[in-house]
């Protein structure tokens, strides 16, 4: 064989030799990257296989680990829609520092229906966060709502807060005297609590068109006449609730420099939608607009926590196997499970911190059914349910 075919032959076999040895050093590397990718430290709770066992004997693992700690003498009080009437009960029968700034006059009568007790102060239930902007608003007598009230067959009702007297007023004197009673309650609350409690319920709102005054519910379900050309509806969008919340906070921690805040999404879903859409798509895109600024305010502040009441009750994961036969109240079984999960990341054990009394059957089942019950204006929005 001439010398030079055998050089050229000699010559391919060392760059094939080379392109594998330079293959073999790339599949390493890749390897070796692949081995080193972020995704490989992560913990279980960030993949969704570690789904597989949700819930599965009260079992939420890691879902929440709190941003700070809640002693049991920190202060807290609440406010938010209907869902959050739970969260002060169960603090409370745990032996937390739950307030209430606004007590039954009569301490031993379970005054709910009244809008005693359900949260820290007697405003009633707070959908929104235009809602909760006026309501503080007002504390501060800024507020250009003025001096509003609806009568209606010979009783006196405030819009504010519709359902705190299921027969109205006697008079107009009488509501406003107890009006200003209240906000001045508000007022101290705000400056006397350590962590204030709010959950998220609807971006639906009925505002007044000439004030701007947002409403709990539409006039006229709970109390009131609605006024076509007085009353307009509005659907928040997130960058309306968004600044609506940044004004709360700038104001609440301008009173209260060291308040902090903790925020939870309502799992409850709309009962009834005033948009053109089907009541499903208008409850997906309340709860994402409020998680989403729920999500945010968090990310932005560390005096903010966020819990995922929502996500407990509405993960695929779930089954739905907290909500109740109607789908949308969730089972006392349910609320249970989603206020351990906060309480024992918060240290509380679950063991009771004082030895109850053994009530009577009676008192027992009426006590269970107060627990399980809630003020809720919004479901008088369906004149089927309400019914």
């Amino acid at each position: 064989m001439p010398e030079r075919t055998r050089q050229s032959r000699s010559g391919a076999c060392n760059l094939t030799v080379g392109l594998r040895f330079l293959h073999y050093i790339g599949v390493m590397l890749r390897s070796r990257n692949m081995a080193d990718h972020p995704y490989r430290e992560f913990p279980d709770r960030q993949f969704w296989r570690s789904m597989s066992d949700w819930g599965d004997g009260g079992r939420y693992g890691s879902v929440y680990e709190p941003r700070f700690t809640i002693a049991r003498s920190t202060r807290i009080s609440t406010a938010g829609s209907c869902f959050a009437q739970h969260i002060g009960r169960r603090l409370q029968r745990r032996g937390f520092n739950y307030c209430d700034f606004e007590p039954s006059p009569y301490p031993r009568a379970h005054l709910e229906d009244f809008g005693y007790g359900l949260f820290s102060c007697r405003y009633g239930n707070i959908y929104t966060s235009r809602q909760l902007l006026q309501l503080i608003e007002r504390s501060e007598g800024t507020c250009r709502a003025g001096d509003e009230l609806w009568e209606q067959d010979g009783r006196v009702f405030d819009p504010f807060r519709p359902s705190i007297e299921p027969n109205g007023f006697a008079s107009r004197q009488e509501a406003l005297v107890l009006r200003e009673h209240h906000l001045r309650r508000v007022a101290e609350m705000f400056r006397n609590t350590d962590l204030f409690i709010f959950t998220f319920g609807l971006t639906e709102v009925w505002l007044n068109r000439d004030t701007g005054t947002a409403y709990p519910t539409c006039p006229g379900t709970v109390a009131g006449r609605f006024d076509a050309d007085r009353h307009v509806f509005r659907n928040l969008s997130y960058m309306e609730v968004m600044e609506d919340m940044e004004k709360v906070i700038s104001w609440l921690r301008a009173v209260n420099p060291a308040l902090r805040f903790l925020f939870t999404v309502s799992p409850v879903p709309l009962a009834a939608t005033a948009t053109r859409a089907h009541v499903v798509s208008a409850t997906t895109y309340s709860k994402s607009v409020l998680r989403a600024v729920a999500g945010d305010l968090c990310a932005k502040h560390d005096f903010i926590d966020y819990f995922p009441s929502y996500e407990i009750v509405t993960s695929p994961a779930s089954r739905g196997a907290h909500y109740a036969a109607n789908r949308r109240d969730v089972t006392p079984k349910g609320v249970d499970l989603v206020l351990g999960c906060f309480l024992a990341a918060h240290g509380d054990t679950g063991e009771p911190l004082v030895a109850p009394q053994k009530p009577a059957r009676a008192d027992r089942d009426k006590a269970m059914l107060r627990e399980a019950a809630l003020i809720c204006d919004e479901e008088k929005l369906d004149p089927v349910a309400a019914s």
